[in-house]
This record gives structure tokens, sequence and C-alpha cells, in this order.
């Protein structure tokens, strides 16, 4: 174990012994039923999804089968072509069955846990610093309460009512920023501010540059997804296409993964329409919550992005209203959408919609047919946004049938690529050279490691595989916590 500091290392491992604290690896993620110690697994059972316990952080995994509380095969869904309109088959992993109903709980797990088992943060002494537009904030404040580590979240005060009560809900303190969905050059600035302020009480993981973020993804969800489509793809069958609206850029790093097993997939990113910063060097705020923020992260391989399409904010907009309005369901029942995909509905978030609306575009550009395979992610459910339902009830009045055939017809039938392209080397080269005004002129960071991502071709490997040693390291420290033991004697 590469130790940073051996006294705080030895006060966060006395913290864990007295708060029962035992770390999962990124192994165990991926293959829970078979490597998380069978006694863990029975104490699961017994334990809320959402709850505030330590075990739960062996529930960081697309496995979670909430009707028996243990672990099942990987939470997906295939949506129906009835809905699509397309031939190309289009799955999507369900967050919500993760707790706080979002995976960002797994890409809030590396920034944090590789400093615990390093003795690179003090639980005692130290407050984990989370900024974000909405979920990874929220998964960062509930990692934080299983590690026992102090959290502070800060986020634009235009997202939705929900994320401010339940972060306070938690004991995290929580902080606004000026702005909406884009304004992430306000959550940066406070986050120097607080630098400033409170020196080394506090340290700052920002999921834009923390490489734990998309190394969750690359382990555990390019995992899951390889999984699934090896038990739904014929022989005829082929990967085509991985279509996620970036805001962080950590779950497109899934594609870093499947890009070693599917050579000729393609790597779609998408963002609002409204701010398009990769399209067309654009910026402007939107409604999509938790994409599109007016810069391309410091953990994004723009190498490994093939097309980058914009959806329009009004589409995911309207249509969150066509799949939970009672209007909207009986409108699709009569266009023959299965009820019981129907009953899903809530499962899509608003970006979860959007990652839909960027899958048919992306097989509609490329013509595919009914032997493509197309997979996508729902990152969280509309639990969080209720609240947007109730405001457009209030601003355009009640929903009906008339206005869900219009939703129908527009926002999903004849939705087509308009804001669509594929990236030639130069394209990716003008994505790419986006990062120096933010992470060089603004952030601190090195011209010389920006030049490594692009031309070293070893540099994103080196980063993504660093799981195997935070595994070894994770081991070793539950080790001397102590507490594993009794669970692998039996």
């Amino acid at each position: 174990m590469d130790v940073v500091n051996k006294d705080v290392l030895k006060k966060t491992i006395q913290r864990c012994r007295e708060r029962d604290i035992i770390i999962p690896t990124y192994e165990q993620m991926k293959h829970p039923a078979r490597l998380v110690p069978k006694g863990i697994q029975e104490e699961l059972k017994g334990i809320g999804l959402w709850d505030l316990h330590p075990r739960n952080l062996f529930r960081l995994t697309w496995k979670n089968d909430v009707k028996t509380g243990g672990y099942g095969d990987v939470n997906y869904v295939e949506i129906p072509r009835e809905l699509t309109g397309v031939k190309a088959r289009i799955f999507a992993l369900v967050g919500k069955y993760f707790p706080t109903g979002s995976h960002k709980v797994g890409a809030t797990f590396g920034p944090l846990v590789s400093r615990l088992v390093t003795g690179g943060f003090d639980p005692t002494s130290q407050k984990a610093v989370w900024p974000s537009t909405g979920n990874y904030c929220r998964g960062g404040a509930y990692d934080s309460a299983l590690l026992a580590c102090q959290a502070l979240a800060i986020l634009p005060e235009e997202m939705s009512r929900e994320r401010f009560e339940w972060l306070e809900s938690i004991g995290a303190e929580v902080i606004a920023t000026p702005g909406c969905e884009s304004n992430v050059k306000e959550i940066f600035d406070k986050c120097w501010e607080l630098k400033a302020q409170r020196g080394d009480e506090i340290v700052i993981l920002n999921q834009f540059s923390e490489f734990g973020n998309p190394i969750w993804h690359y382990e555990v969800t390019g995992s899951a997804i390889e999984e699934v489509l090896g038990s739904v793809m014929g022989s005829k069958d082929r990967f085509a296409a991985l279509p996620l609206t970036t805001g962080s850029a950590g779950t497109i790093g899934a594609g870093n993964y499947l890009r070693k097993v599917f050579p000729r997939m393609r790597v779609v990113a998408g963002e609002a329409w409204q701010c398009p910063t990769m399209l067309m060097n654009g910026f402007g705020g939107h409604r999509i919550e938790g994409i599109g923020d007016k810069h391309v992260p410091w953990i994004h391989d723009i190498r490994n992005t093939d097309a980058i399409g914009a959806v329009d904010d009004e589409l995911p907009m309207r249509l969150i209203r066509l799949f939970n309005e009672p209007a909207g369901h009986e409108f699709l029942r009569s266009q023959g959408v299965p009820a019981d995909f129907i009953d899903k509905l809530d499962l899509l978030g608003i970006s979860s919609v959007g990652n839909m609306l960027l899958s048919i575009m992306t097989a509609k550009y490329f013509e595919m047919d009914e032997h493509d395979v197309i997979f996508t992610i729902f990152t969280d459910s509309m639990e969080m946004y209720q609240s947007r339902l109730r405001e457009m009830t209030e601003q355009r009045g009640p929903y009906n049938l008339d206005q869900a055939r219009v939703d129908f017809n527009v926002c999903l039938k004849h939705v087509q690529p308009d804001h669509y392209a594929e990236l030639t080397h130069w394209d990716r080269k003008r994505i790419h050279n986006l990062k120096y005004y933010t992470w060089i002129e603004q952030q601190d960071k090195q011209l010389e490691e920006l030049n490594r991502q692009w031309f070293d071709r070893d540099y994103w490997e080196e980063q993504m595989g660093q799981a195997r040693l935070w595994d070894r390291e994770i081991d070793e420290f539950n080790r001397q916590v102590g507490l594993i033991d009794k669970y692998l004697d039996g």
C-alpha cells in the first residue's frame, strides 16, 4: 500500500473499526453474488436500499435485487420499438436501484475511497467537498455518510428542490451557487473561494477532473453492459453504439472498456442543443439536469468519442409528462406500447429521456437495422423530478390526450438527428483543445498532461487501469480494520 500519511491512515482505520465499516472492492461490485461474503449478503436483506448503513457500500452495483434485498442479474430494460420508432434494439441500464436512486454513488466511491485507504483523507478532521450539478453531490454526500466522513455539497440554485431537501436531510452542508445546470464555472469559483477560506480543512473531489469517476464506470458499468449484451445478442447481431449525454463525462468512461471488447462500436456523446459546447464551441443555459456544462471535462477521452449529438431540452421536458401523466399512459397504450413497459416509464429521469432520444437519433443517423444493438443508461428516475411535473402543470395547464398525441409524434416519432456530427480526427482535436481554457487557464492543471491526453496512447489506459491497484489497497485496509475476518472465516 502506497501510504500518503501513516498517522492519518491509523486514525482512519480506527474510525472504520469503531463505525463498523468494511469497504467493497471493484471486483465485488462487478460480481457481488459470487464475491461478496455470504454473511454480508445476509445482513443486506435487513437493510433498506437508501438506509445510511455502512453495509450499503456493498450495494454500489448494477445487480441489486430490490425484491429480496440481495443480488440478481444486471438491472436493465429494453425500450420497445413501439416507443422508439427505429429498427435497432435499444437497451438501458437502470440507475434507480442504487442507494439514492442514482448510479452516482458509484462514481463518487473512487475519489473518496482511494484517499481513505492510503491516508490521503482524514475523516476525523477534513470535509469532502462535492461540486456538482445534482446527483454527484448526492452520491458523494451519501458515500461520505456511510464512510463516516463529513460532506459539503455545492450545486446550482436552480436545480430541483428534491435535491436540496434530501441533502439537508442527511446532514450535509449545502451551498447553492448562481444559475442553472450549465453554470459550472460558478461552482468552480466557489471551490477556490472555500479553499482559500478553509485550507486543509476541506478536500475538493471535483467530478469533472477526478479519475475515480470514470474508473468506476470503466470497471463496473462497462462490465454490466458487456454481461447484458452477451445474453441479448444473437449470432447476427452487432453492438453498434453507446450514446450517452455527458455532464462530468464519467459514465462515458464505460466506452473505453467496451471499445476493447467491441472495437467497431461507436461512442456517442450528447449535450443540450441550448448549450452545444462540443458541437459548436457554444454556450447557454438548459433544463436537462445532469448534462452539458459549458466546458469539456478533464476526464473525457475525446479520442474515444465518435460522434456528438445535441438534444433540444424542450423534448425531454415534454416527454416526462407523456411518460408520467395518466393521459400520456392512455395514449401510449393506444399506440401499442406494451403495458409492462408503460409501468416502468418512471424509471427515466430527465437526462435518462435525453439518453433515449440520443439513442434514437444515433439509430436514424447511422441508418441502423434490426441487427444493431444500442446501449444507454437511465441514470436516475422521476423520483427526483416530481417538482418539475408540478411546475409544468402550473405553467402549461393539465395534460390531456391531444397534447400526448402531439408530444408522441413530435418528440419521439419524428425526432431527427438534426444537430448531430460524426467526428473526424481534427474535430476531436478541436474539442480536446477546449480543455485548455477551463483546466490550464482556470483550474491549475498542467499543459504537459493535457498534451499527454492527446498524444500518449498509453495515458488513458494507465488512468483507467488503476482499479486493480485500488482493490489491493482496499483489501489491505480491510485487513487492518479487522472486521472482514469474521466473514472470511465463515
